[in-house]
């Protein structure tokens, strides 16, 4: 077939010229190549998960310009997010605190994990200790099968963080899991179209242990 060389026998139909999605968010336009994953990647992806998501190699052009001149729009998404973690934690005492970390390090190595997941599985917990609280032994459950298996995952550590804490720990802990409840919605409303905006949040702002690591392999899917 012979290629037009100018506009006038221009046919789209003969082309390809749809736009390539980004294949780690799945929204936005592909447009930088990615050294460590070999495919075509957003620039929001490749600024916000290098070194994290993305295992980068050290010779990346990106990453090593990224560290001799941040961009803009990434210092301003590094100080929102500092902004939206001291608000998640704002008033919480020294163990709310604690627990609170516990659990968002755990939810660092959680695998394909959803922030609707997340939510579904707090909302079930924090139901629990409420009403524990209240001297009734119930365990609510969630309603899907993702958040039923991170919720089985944590108990141990829960658990095992509330030894001897009676109500005191139980009223806690609810506490922190409303919290994280709700610092799901506020960072879902920062990031709309990205449906790991609070795990990835967490990602990028709070140090990686291992301390809270989830069982090898397992996939919240």
């Amino acid at each position: 077939m012979c290629v037009p060389m100018n506009s006038c026998g221009f046919r789209p139909k003969l082309y390809n010229v749809a736009a390539v999605l980004c294949p780690l968010c799945g929204t936005r336009r592909a447009k930088r190549g990615c050294p460590a994953l070999g495919k075509q990647i957003c620039t929001v992806c490749c600024g916000t998960k290098r070194l994290t998501e993305i295992q980068c190699p050290a010779d990346c052009a990106f990453l090593g310009n990224a560290r001799e001149h941040p961009a803009a729009t990434l210092v301003r998404q590094q100080r929102r997010d500092v902004s939206l973690v001291m608000q998640f934690v704002r008033d919480f005492s020294d163990r709310q605190s604690q627990l609170f970390l516990m659990i968002a390090a755990f939810l660092q190595r959680a695998p394909s994990i959803v922030d609707a997941d997340i939510a579904d599985a707090m909302q079930a917990l924090a139901s629990t200790y409420e009403t524990a609280v209240r001297g009734v032994i119930y365990e609510h459950r969630p309603t899907g099968l993702p958040a039923q298996r991170l919720v089985t995952d944590l108990k141990p550590l829960l658990n095992d963080a509330g030894k001897n804490g009676g109500t005191a720990f139980e009223r806690d802990a609810a506490v922190v899991m409303r919290r994280v409840d709700q610092a799901i919605v506020d960072a879902r409303a920062a990031d709309p179209e990205n449906p790991r905006a609070f795990a990835e949040l967490l990602m990028r702002v709070l140090p990686q242990g291992d301390e809270a690591e989830p069982p090898a392999n397992r996939l919240y899917l």
